[in-house]
């Protein structure tokens, strides 16, 4: 059974509060005197109960100065902590009962702060942000001009966009408006950077607009949007269990590096109306990792600050989402899914 490492130091007035606390979550921990008339209590917590061990720890001891945990990740731990009923410690009396599939799907999940730490970095736009996005969307581009999909894979390992994506959903979830906005502002960035990267190759590459590669980024599919929610639940499942980011990063940048580049590259070549579909296709596809995104992570039993908040943005990507297959259904019956008109362009600039 995954289990994590707590090392918490505060002041030796109160570590019989922090003993009350840790018997609610813990059944093994010890404590030693360190400098500074402090104490420090070390435990060993199965991982599905950090989250509600780290929310009591805010809770009593936030306000002291000298006051720290620290969490970190065990890979064995002997005798073995065991996931059995007789194991299994006993909620506050204020909880619900977790039913059995929530018990399944939260046992092996990160904590929120977990979570956090996880992305903390990814979400500030740095030059290295700014690089990796750049050259990803570069890779990508040449990727698909030439039709080379192990290419375009090695540009979605690269991941940029990662961070802001998992931020986004995870925000909505917890209803952290700082780090929404904080998401939102560094994923317009890394887009903005991913057109720019391919309208520049778009100019100075030469393009057959009709390969399979690039072509596919400007059509629009109801299976485009099982795509889109398949990669969004996929990659919030393994962000949430501590999975390879590049694991994640191709889930997720599958359905959103891909369109952007090949927007920028339409642009690039003087073709408005195949760049105009490449940025739907990845307008819906955002929509629809956001919303699988938020859905996982509340299937997952991540706390809610206000359940009020979470619903009414979910509901919002739900509405936008409805709206986006509204007009994918009008395109396609007024023909502006194929490639038709794209044809009929290339003809007349000739």
């Amino acid at each position: 059974m995954a289990a994590r490492l707590v090392q918490i130091y505060l002041p030796e007035d109160r570590v019989r509060d922090l003993e009350m606390i840790l018997a609610r979550h813990t059944r093994r921990f010890w404590r030693e005197t360190v400098p500074g008339a402090q104490e420090k209590c070390t435990c060993i917590v199965q991982q599905r109960y950090t989250e509600r061990l780290l929310a009591d720890l805010d809770e009593a001891f936030a306000d002291l100065p000298d006051f720290s945990a620290l969490v970190s990740e065990l890979q064995a731990v002997l005798p073995v902590v065991e996931e059995t009923p007789v194991t299994e410690l006993p909620l506050s009396p204020d909880l619900p009962t977790p039913t059995r599939i929530e018990r399944f799907f939260s046992r092996d999940r990160l904590s929120t702060d977990e979570l956090y730490d996880d992305i903390e970095e990814s979400l500030h736009p740095g030059p290295a942000y700014l690089l990796t996005v750049t050259l990803s969307a570069i890779i990508a581009g040449l990727g698909m001009r030439s039709g080379q999909t192990a290419v375009v894979i090695g540009a979605m390992i690269i991941a940029p966009l990662l961070g802001p994506t998992m931020g986004l959903a995870l925000a909505a979830t917890v209803g952290n408006w700082k780090l929404g906005r904080q998401a939102a502002a560094t994923l317009a960035i890394g887009c903005v950077l991913a057109v720019l990267a391919g309208v520049v190759l778009g100019i100075t590459v030469a393009i057959d607009p009709l390969v399979p590669e690039l072509k596919n980024r400007t059509l629009v599919q109801p299976a485009d949007i099982a795509l889109a929610l398949a990669c969004g639940a996929a990659g919030v499942l393994a962000f949430s269990r501590g999975a390879s980011l590049a694991l994640v990063g191709v889930m997720i940048a599958v359905a959103l590096v891909p369109p952007l580049t090949a927007a920028g590259i339409y642009t690039g070549a003087g073709i408005p109306e195949a760049s105009a579909n490449a940025l739907f296709l990845f307008t819906v596809n955002l929509v629809c990792v956001n919303v699988a995104g938020i859905a996982m992570f509340l299937f997952q039993g991540l706390p809610p600050t206000s359940w009020r908040m979470t619903s009414g943005i979910m509901l919002v990507w739900v509405v936008l989402l409805i709206l986006l297959m509204s007009m994918m259904a009008g395109r396609i019956f007024l023909g502006f899914g194929s490639w038709d008109f794209v044809m009929d362009y290339l003809t007349a600039s000739r």
